[in-house]
């Protein structure tokens, strides 16, 4: 009678209440989702963006008031007294380019590969002080770290990012769901995260162009972020359950993600969201594989330590959450072997 009755209700039209409801809640999940994915593109200016200015004390205090008339506060000025010195900075991904007035007419030194947003700022700056009388013409630009020449435009990378976030959650998804225990879920995403890496890898560099420098090393770099992605979600699934995994994929893929700047650059999104992004997987990841592929691992340290820690953090998490199942089955193992020798 119950059965029929719960069979007979299910078949009943939902009371528009409930409809309401649900359309408020598809509402405030799309808000969000265009909030998360569009404010940091629609916001991102250049502001205090590191470059270096080359050259005698008077001609770089002229080059930089006029970067701030042009852009104010848009760039962190570096002085240095020569082009190699500006190379060094532009080569330890200390600032993003450089301007050189050692020699009297300004040079810009470009680095597309550490981000090509900045590098066409930079383009454009060019273009003004080629314009100042004493230049006489556009000043030359010189492209010092180029990505490669199958993407000169770094879109394998900057396209790429999502789909990692996205491994790491799905891998997430797929362990807490299929695999029982917390050995084999954390064994489960390392060993993921290593092969992982290395089809993601040999896919950017060998294929698409997108990647040079070692493939070992651009591997690592993208296990090391899968791993520390996809481990910090189950850990927090493991000790809070369904509430843990939705925090986890929130926090990479509407916080993480869109913070990351993979696209631009950390330094172009509005206030302080590009150092949040920098502190979470998606942004360590992203700047960790620009390190490897293009600037032989310099300034990769940050993103190394960032990245490992959410490593650590999620296997601690994992280790916490499986404590209780433990002592459970420890706890019910007397009571079976009492059992047995009653029988």
């Amino acid at each position: 009678m119950d059965t029929s009755a719960r069979g007979a209700a299910d078949t009943l039209p939902s009371p528009w209440p409930a409809v309401a409801r649900t359309v408020v809640l598809l509402t405030a999940l799309v808000s969000v989702l265009l909030t998360a994915f569009t404010w940091p593109a629609v916001r991102s200016h250049v502001h205090d963006v590191p470059i270096a200015v080359a050259g005698p004390p008077p001609a770089v205090r002229q080059v930089g008031a006029a970067l701030d008339h042009r852009l104010p506060n848009g760039f962190a000025v570096t002085e240095v007294a020569d082009a190699a010195a500006a190379e060094r900075l532009i080569r330890d991904r200390e600032v993003y380019g450089a301007i050189d007035v050692s020699s009297g007419t300004p040079q810009v030194i470009t680095a597309s590969a550490a981000s090509t947003a900045v590098a066409q700022t930079l383009q454009g700056v060019a273009a003004g002080l080629g314009q100042a009388p004493r230049a006489g013409k556009t000043s030359p630009v010189r492209e010092l770290v180029a990505l490669p020449a199958d993407d000169p435009r770094g879109s394998g990378l900057a396209a790429g990012a999502l789909p990692l976030v996205m491994g790491g959650l799905l891998a997430a998804l797929l362990l807490t769901r299929l695999v029982r225990g917390t050995a084999p879920r954390v064994g489960g995403a390392l060993a993921f995260a290593i092969t992982g890496g290395l089809a993601v890898a040999a896919i950017l560099q060998f294929w698409f162009g997108s990647l040079d420098g070692s493939y070992l090393a651009n591997t690592g770099a993208i296990a090391l972020a899968t791993a520390a992605t996809s481990l910090s979600v189950i850990g927090l699934e493991s000790l809070l359950g369904y509430a843990g995994f939705a925090l986890g994929a929130v926090t990479m893929m509407l916080i993480g993600n869109p913070l990351s700047g993979t696209s631009t650059a950390p330094e172009m999104l509005p206030g302080w969201s590009g150092t949040l992004g920098q502190l979470l997987p998606p942004g360590a990841g992203g700047r960790l594989l620009r390190s490897t592929a293009f600037f032989e691992g310099h300034g990769a340290t940050h993103s190394v330590l960032v990245l490992t820690a959410w490593l650590v953090f999620g296997v601690a998490l994992c280790l916490a959450g499986g404590l209780p199942k433990r002592r459970r089955r420890l706890a019910a193992a007397p009571d079976a072997s009492t059992e047995n020798a009653a029988a």
